[in-house]
């Protein structure tokens, strides 16, 4: 392949501009890996907490939730939770993190959470329902951040397939041609070096 490169100056000067924009590419490129990791490694160690925390609590309010359907009647139970009375709506807002498009949900809601009388239900359920509202916020901030960090990690899997691309590949590649044309130009000149000093020898014969 170098056999069929065209060993010019002006093709000398076009590598060495591209080779500067590869390395300088390249570093942009590692920075921008080495944030998103910083990035990522932050928001995993808060899903971490985020999910132990929210984990015991839901554990507690499905029990409630057992208990109450322990203490009713199968068909009250069915009627109390039918017909939901709060309305819940998500906003979602973006921001950005190393030019990655990062959404943010945000809880918009009206209504009450009992959505039936109190004659026929258990003090459970209304424990369970209340507590379920109350932590609507931290479950639909985790969701956020879940998808903040699956869109990091895919983020981070192509900037690093391009940093290695332009490591591993592009630049020595790139330089590997500049040396050919190189040692080409530096044969040429030794070549016409050669043929002036047999032409002064000729010129003083």
């Amino acid at each position: 392949m170098l056999q069929n490169i065209n060993a010019t100056r002006m093709e000398l000067l076009r590598l060495r501009r591209r080779l500067g924009l590869a390395v300088r590419g390249h570093h942009l490129l590692s920075e921008k890996r080495d944030e998103i990791s910083r990035q990522l490694i932050k928001i995993t160690n808060q899903l971490k907490m985020m999910r132990r925390k929210l984990q015991t609590h839901l554990e507690k309010i499905f029990q409630r939730f057992i208990f109450a359907g322990a203490s009713m009647e199968p068909l009250d139970l069915k009627a109390a939770l039918e017909v939901p009375s709060k309305e819940l709506n998500l906003l979602v807002k973006f921001s950005t993190i190393m030019n990655v498009k990062i959404p943010q949900l945000v809880q918009e809601s009206r209504g009450d959470i009992f959505c039936y009388g109190f004659v026929s239900t258990s003090g459970e359920l209304d424990q369970a329902l209340l507590e379920l509202d109350k932590l609507m916020d931290e479950l639909i901030k985790l969701a956020s951040m879940e998808k903040q960090a699956h869109l990091l990690a895919n983020e981070l899997i192509m900037t690093r397939r391009r940093v290695n691309v332009l490591e591993h590949i592009v630049i020595p590649e790139i330089g590997q041609t500049i040396r050919f044309i190189y040692s080409k130009l530096a044969e040429a000149e030794r070549d016409n070096i050669t043929r002036l000093l047999k032409i002064a020898d000729i010129i003083r014969k």
